[in-house]
C-alpha cells in the first residue's frame, strides 16, 4: 500500500513514519494512565432495531462480572458522593481475577482509582452529541479497565455480526436513490460501478462512507493482530494471524477491496489526527485538568497529552476539513445535521452487537469518532474559549475525552500492526 490518498494531499509513507516515530509510543503511554484507562459503559442496553438474536456464547465474548461481594464499593455506590475506604483484600482480588475468564470484561478496580470517579463526573457536561451516550447513572453502567480488556479476536461472527455491519452500511451511509444494494463491502454482488457512483457523491457524503469503512478496517486489523493462535492447558497464545489478514485484505482474495479498506483506515486516521490538533486550545487552558485526584499523575498526564498535541500540529499534510460543509449556510447546516443524525444512529446500532467485548470496543471507537466530528464542526467555538472559566459553547465530558484518545490510540495501533504484517508477509514469501 503506497502513494497518495484520495480526497486529501497526503501520502501513506508520511503517515507511517509520523505514526511510528512520533505518535504511537506516546499515545500508548497515555492510554496506560488512570484518567484514560477507565471507561464507563452499559453493555446491557437492548438493541433498539431488532429483536435480540441471542448473545455470543463463546467464552471470549461474554462478560463474566465479579461476584457481587467482590465488586469494589465505590463502583456499587453509583452516583453517590460517599466512597467507602473498605479495601478488597488480596485474596478477594485473586478470586475476582479467577472469575474473569479469558476474554471476559474485567471490571475490577483499585481502591485508589474508584475514589476519583465522582470527581470526574463533576467535570462532565452534556452537549449536542454525535453519539447516543450511555446514561452513566444507570445501574447497568459499569467502569471497565481497558487495559485488562484488550480488543482481540473473540470468534464472534456469522449472521449477528453481519447484520450489524449491514445495517451500518445500508441504512446509514449516504447513497443516491438510483443505487440499490449493496453498500456493504463484504457483499458479493458489488462491482466497480459502486465506486463510480461513490466518486459522484459530494465530498461530505463520500467522507462519511470512508470513515465507516476505515473504522471497519481498523477493527478487522486488531482482530487479525491479536488472534487466538492456540490454547494449551488453558494457557492461550495470542498473536498475529497472517492467513486471516490475507483473507480480509489481500487484493486478490478480496477482489481489490482490501487495499481500498486500508486506504480508508489511513483516511480515518487523518480525520482524527486533525481533530486532535484542532482541540488542543481546549486542553491548553489552565482551567482544564485531567482530574483523578492524584495531582502529580494528573500533571504528568496533561503534559504528555499536550506533547502529543504539539506533534499533531507539526504534521504538515493535514486533511482540510474547511472543504467540507463550505456551501451556502443553510445547505451546510442541514447537511451537518444529517451527518450528526446518521452517525448517532450508528452509535445506537452498537447496542445490537452480540459479543460484549466487541460491543465495548465498538461503542468506544464510535464515540471517539463522534467526538472527533464534534470537534471539527466546532472550530469557532473552540477558538473563542475563555481561558479561566468553563466554556458554555464547547465542552467535552470525561467520557468523550477518554473515547477520543483511546479511539485514536486504536487507529495508531492499526497502522503500526500493518507495518508488522508487511514484514511477516515478506518472510512467508
Amino acid at each position: 500500500l503506497t502513494g497518495v490518498l484520495d480526497d486529501c494531499l497526503c501520502d501513506i509513507e508520511s503517515i507511517d513514519d509520523f505514526n511510528t516515530f512520533k505518535i504511537f509510543p506516546k499515545i500508548q503511554k497515555l492510554q496506560e494512565r488512570d484518567y484514560f484507562r477507565y471507561y464507563k459503559v452499559n453493555l446491557k442496553r437492548p438493541c433498539p432495531f431488532w429483536a435480540d438474536d441471542g448473545h455470543c456464547s463463546i467464552k471470549d465474548c461474554h462478560v463474566e462480572p465479579c461476584p457481587e461481594s467482590k465488586i469494589p464499593v465505590g463502583i456499587k455506590a453509583g452516583s453517590s458522593n460517599k466512597y467507602s475506604k473498605a479495601a478488597n483484600n488480596s485474596k478477594e482480588l485473586e478470586d475476582c481475577e479467577q472469575a474473569n475468564k479469558l476474554g471476559a470484561v474485567n471490571s475490577t478496580l483499585s481502591n485508589q482509582s474508584k475514589e476519583a470517579f465522582i470527581d470526574w463526573a463533576r467535570y462532565d457536561d452534556s452537549q449536542d452529541h454525535f453519539c447516543e451516550l450511555d446514561d452513566e447513572r444507570s445501574p447497568d453502567a459499569q467502569y471497565v479497565d481497558l487495559l485488562l480488556n484488550p480488543e482481540r479476536y473473540t470468534g464472534y461472527k456469522g449472521p449477528s455480526a453481519w447484520r450489524v455491519w449491514n445495517s451500518i452500511y445500508e441504512e446509514n451511509c449516504f447513497k443516491p436513490r438510483s443505487v440499490y444494494r449493496p453498500l456493504n463491502p463484504l457483499a458479493p454482488s458489488r462491482g466497480e460501478s459502486f465506486y463510480t457512483w461513490l466518486e459522484g457523491l459530494c465530498l461530505e457524503k463520500r467522507v462519511f462512507y470512508k470513515l465507516i469503512s476505515g473504522l471497519h478496517a481498523s477493527i478487522n486489523l486488531h482482530l487479525c493482530a491479536n488472534y487466538l493462535l492456540e490454547e494449551n492447558w488453558g494457557k492461550p497464545r495470542w498473536g498475529p494471524n497472517v492467513k486471516e489478514f490475507t483473507r480480509r485484505f489481500d487484493p486478490i482474495e478480496t477482489k481489490g477491496e482490501g487495499p481500498r479498506r486500508l486506504k480508508n483506515l489511513y483516511f480515518l486516521y487523518l480525520i482524527e489526527l486533525r481533530a486532535l490538533s484542532k482541540v488542543a486550545p481546549y486542553f491548553e487552558r489552565s482551567v482544564v485538568d485531567l482530574y483523578t485526584g492524584n495531582g502529580h499523575e494528573d500533571a504528568e498526564s496533561k503534559a504528555l497529552l499536550l506533547d502529543i498535541f504539539r506533534d499533531t500540529k507539526s504534521f504538515h499534510m493535514h486533511f482540510d476539513e474547511k472543504s467540507m460543509f463550505a456551501g451556502d449556510k443553510k445547505g451546510a447546516k442541514s447537511l451537518k445535521e444529517e451527518f450528526r443524525l446518521h452517525f448517532k444512529n450508528i452509535s445506537r446500532i452498537m447496542d445490537c452487537v452480540g459479543c460484549d467485548k466487541c460491543r465495548l470496543w465498538g461503542k468506544l471507537q464510535t464515540q471517539g469518532l463522534g467526538t472527533a466530528l464534534k470537534i471539527l464542526f466546532s472550530e469557532k467555538e473552540i477558538q473563542s474559549l475563555p481561558e479561566n472559566s468553563p466554556s458554555k459553547g464547547f465542552q467535552l465530558t470525561r467520557q468523550e475525552i477518554v473515547a477520543l484518545v483511546n479511539a485514536f490510540g486504536r487507529l495508531s495501533t492499526s497502522i503500526r500492526e500493518l507495518q508488522n504484517f508487511k514484514v511477516l508477509l515478506q518472510q512467508t514469501r
